[in-house]
């Protein structure tokens, strides 16, 4: 399973690499605009609960889910002692609340891990009736552009401090293929962990057509964490719908 072996390296990645500030503060303004209180959250897989944990501190009653064990591990020992954060083991496509939600969230391109677009309009489906009326979901993708282009068939290498590790891509049928090597220094000596993973490119006019046809509504679509028209040189694309 994706991320089993290095949760504890990848939080500290992420969390170098991603300001989960700026993106809760764009939530926000989102809520804002939309003119949305919410009072009960959904994040969808949530990682290591990096942006949670704004959400938290802010007194939300956010309910989150991931798919790894090893990540909702770390997530647990960063929220454990918020009394309004509520964790479960649960699966994107086939997640089930006894409640609903007055906004669902996943950010850091998660959607593109649905490879297969039929199970993508099921994660769809799931959101809208997790959602209330009037309801909003708000997620990214990694762009058409970006994972076709700037990733597609390229090697990266990331020389950080004690960790070391390869990126090495291929890019065929709207897939990206990610081969990751990771050496990790440890206890005098380089652990080395091998990762592969997968997303799909969409296209926005794919994702607002699935959205449309589940019956989401006011849907706009965002440059990165603006309210920026997106573009075909978008790297990330920012999507609002509302139920």
């Amino acid at each position: 399973m994706a991320y089993e072996e290095f949760a504890e390296v990848y939080d500290r990645l992420m969390t170098e690499d991603i300001d989960y500030e700026k993106w809760y503060k764009f939530i926000k303004n989102i809520y804002n605009e939309y003119n949305v209180r919410p009072y009960n959250i959904l994040e969808m897989a949530c990682g290591t609960g990096n942006l949670t944990k704004y959400f938290a501190k802010d007194y939300y009653n956010i309910s989150c889910f991931d798919i790894s064990e090893d990540m909702l591990s770390i997530a647990y020992k960063k929220l454990r002692n918020y009394k309004n954060v509520c964790i479960r083991h649960m699966n994107m496509l086939d997640f089930k609340f006894n409640k609903k939600f007055q906004s669902i969230i996943s950010i850091c391109d998660s959607i593109n891990y649905i490879l297969d677009i039929e199970d993508l309009k099921k994660v769809f489906k799931n959101v809208y009736n997790h959602l209330e009326d009037k309801g909003i979901f708000v997620f990214d993708i990694n762009s058409y552009y970006k994972l076709s282009n700037i990733i597609g068939n390229n090697t990266f290498i990331y020389d950080e401090k004690d960790v070391f590790y390869t990126w090495e891509n291929e890019f065929q049928d709207n897939i990206a293929n990610f081969y990751l090597t990771f050496f990790v220094y440890r206890k005098g000596m380089y652990e080395r962990f091998d990762e592969f993973h997968q997303e799909r490119a969409y296209r926005s006019d794919e994702i607002i057509d699935l959205l449309k046809e589940i019956g989401y509504k006011n849907i706009s679509v965002y440059d990165g964490l603006t309210f920026n028209l997106s573009s075909t040189k978008s790297t990330r694309i920012n999507f609002v719908a509302s139920k």
